[in-house]
């Protein structure tokens, strides 16, 4: 049983859990509780669990045996609270190996419907937004570099799962994957305020882009230069912006609602 914090493994998890940098060195990420290292298992991802004394001495039935081929090792209760992002830890945490994706991946998906971030940098509005592309069927997602990283430990709690089977991709230029977008006849349209048509009078049905800004200032100059188009979200009241992930969810099943009826 690891009983120390200087432990080499739980220093390391640590690290994993606190610097972006190190997940993208390591290829590797930390997921917590028993669905994300089930899913982790599930797409092949998990590479090894650690499970708290409480947990180990109580809990471990068929399907916590299962996980435990993968390697497992005994943490002292002390200790797991150090490695776990939560206030209240589950007690068990999987070390799992980064999901790779492509930008032609996402373009080439016949669904063709893409949502672009930038600038995102709300770790609880990314990772709600990625667990609602994926209900609503979209292709996948192209990031800003400036954007908060899905592998943050809130953006993947957020997305219940849903960060192994949502393709995510970090543009060097989001311009340039706006302008390969359209390439493809795939318009790209940003939602904005100054948006000259609603968001529901515009065709989705044969593959578009979607751009949602950051949260206080909205889509850059630089972007919206590059826009097919601009669409708004109408509202009541004097109310001058919507949360992004709610802005992104209204156009990402309005895509979903046009090619259901298509």
């Amino acid at each position: 049983m690891i009983s120390s914090e200087s432990n080499a493994q739980i220093k390391e998890l640590v690290k994993l859990q606190k610097s972006a940098r190190e997940r993208r060195k390591k290829g590797l990420f930390v997921v917590e509780g028993i669905k994300l290292t089930k899913e982790a298992a599930a797409y092949g991802k998990l590479k090894k669990i650690y499970i708290s004394e409480k947990m180990y001495s109580q809990s471990m039935d068929e399907e916590m045996g299962q996980l435990v081929r993968y390697g497992c090792e005994v943490v002292s209760d002390a200790v797991f609270r150090s490695i776990s992002d939560t206030v209240t830890p589950q007690g068990v945490i999987g070390l799992a190996q980064i999901p790779v994706s492509s930008a032609e991946e996402i373009a080439e998906d016949e669904r063709r419907s893409i949502l672009l971030l930038d600038d995102l940098r709300d770790p609880g509005n990314l990772g709600t937004i990625i667990r609602t592309a994926e209900g609503a069927g979209m292709s996948g997602i192209i990031l800003s570099r400036e954007s908060v990283d899905v592998l943050n430990p809130k953006v993947v709690r957020a997305t219940m799962g849903a960060i192994f089977r949502v393709p995510c991709f970090y543009a060097e230029s989001l311009v340039e994957q706006i302008e390969a977008l359209k390439e493809k006849d795939i318009p790209v349209y940003g939602t904005m305020m100054q948006g000259s048509r609603n968001y529901d009078s515009v065709d989705y049905t044969k593959g578009a882009g979607i751009v949602i800004g950051n949260e206080a200032n909205g889509i850059s100059k630089e972007v919206i230069g590059h826009l097919s188009g601009r669409v708004r979200i109408p509202m009541e009241g004097s109310l001058e912006s919507l949360n992004a992930a709610v802005s992104a969810a209204i156009l990402m099943y309005e895509i979903a609602r046009q090619k259901r009826r298509r």
